[in-house]
């Protein structure tokens, strides 16, 4: 009886690393600098450059603050801790957690990440979100940032504070009316394991890395969409709008899905903004730091496309509602 044949051992396919790619790229570089300076010096690609890197250098700080946040969250915070805090009522405890936006300083990047550990934490889906709307537009330092921008018109400060509350409540309530489980992707929804003090700073580092890489990358391609967009878009349709109020409401909410500025600065960029009426301006401020592309991307990549495509939107019509009705009792004649 002949031997059993002996099968080769197959060698595993060759794949190609990031730094291989990353050593080609500085390859062809090299090759074509000359083209690329010249490509490069074009004043759009400039202007798209600075902006790209504003945004990045603006959110970075508060993302990194944000994962740490959320990794404390993670390794130190017990899910009974958090249910003995909480209303045991969603209606309840959604507007507890927008006011407690107003005690933490994090801009929209860094809440999302916070939001998700919430979740895994065993906090009703709702409250995280009410919370990831709040946090970065009713903290302290986006408030005295308005005030500083709007010297003026105090009434911007209130409205501001009420409006982004408001859509953070309305939001959470209506989640917790319509929303469904099955459109959060199931990673950002999985319970983590109870640890002992041994293990805790472990997964403290752990997930505060994972976060910040994956939170990262979308933060980059964000940030990207909206250097494109503001150097597509031409400064002279924004100055043209003066009394157009309805027109200007529309436009100043598109423009802050679209410019994806951080919440603690939005208020200097809105301000700039001559001839535009007040209430266009608090439309501006309040869906910002509520929905944009750069949130929009983090979102998708955090909770799923699912979520993200039905989220942001309602969001945005949410936003602009509470906007306007803050901005009729705040700013009045002013508006």
């Amino acid at each position: 009886m002949s031997a059993p044949a002996v099968e080769a051992p197959v060698e595993p396919k060759r794949r190609i690393t990031s730094l291989e790619v990353l050593c080609a790229v500085l390859v062809v570089a090299l090759l074509a600098q000359g083209q690329l300076a010249s490509w490069l010096d074009a004043p759009a690609i400039q202007t798209g450059a600075t902006i790209f890197v504003a945004v990045c250098a603006q959110a970075l700080p508060f993302l990194v603050l944000g994962v740490l946040i959320s990794g404390a969250i993670a390794a130190f915070v017990p899910a009974s801790a958090l249910d003995r805090l909480l209303p045991k009522r969603q209606a309840l405890a959604v507007p507890i957690a927008g006011v407690a936006g107003v005690a933490l300083p994090t801009c929209e990047c860094a809440a999302v990440p916070v939001a998700r550990r919430l979740m895994q934490q065993g906090v009703p889906t709702s409250v995280a979100l009410a919370f990831l709307l709040a946090a970065p537009a009713v903290n302290p330092i986006v408030l005295v940032a308005t005030n500083v921008a709007f010297p003026n018109n105090p009434g911007m400060v209130a409205a501001r504070l009420v409006g982004s509350l408001a859509t953070a409540i309305a939001m959470g309530w209506l989640w917790a009316r319509f929303g469904k489980t099955e459109w959060i992707i199931e990673r950002a929804l999985r319970r983590l394991p109870e640890l002992d003090g041994r293990s805790r700073w472990r997964m403290f580092f752990e997930t505060s890395r994972a976060d910040l890489v994956e939170a990262g990358g979308f933060l980059v391609i964000g940030g990207l969409t909206a250097a494109v967009l503001n150097v597509v878009i031409p400064r002279e349709w924004v100055n043209t709008l003066g009394e157009q109020i309805v027109l200007g409401v529309i436009v100043m909410a598109a423009l802050a899905v679209l410019l994806a500025l951080c919440s603690e600065a939005d208020a200097f960029v809105a301000a700039s903004i001559s001839g535009m009426p007040l209430l266009p301006k608090l439309v501006f401020l309040v869906v910002g730091p509520a929905i944009d592309v750069k949130l929009f991307a983090l979102q998708a990549g955090t909770f799923g496309r699912s979520f993200a495509i039905r989220f942001a939107p309602a969001t945005l019509v949410v936003a602009v509602g509470c906007a306007v009705g803050a901005g009729a009792i705040f700013l009045g004649g002013a508006a």
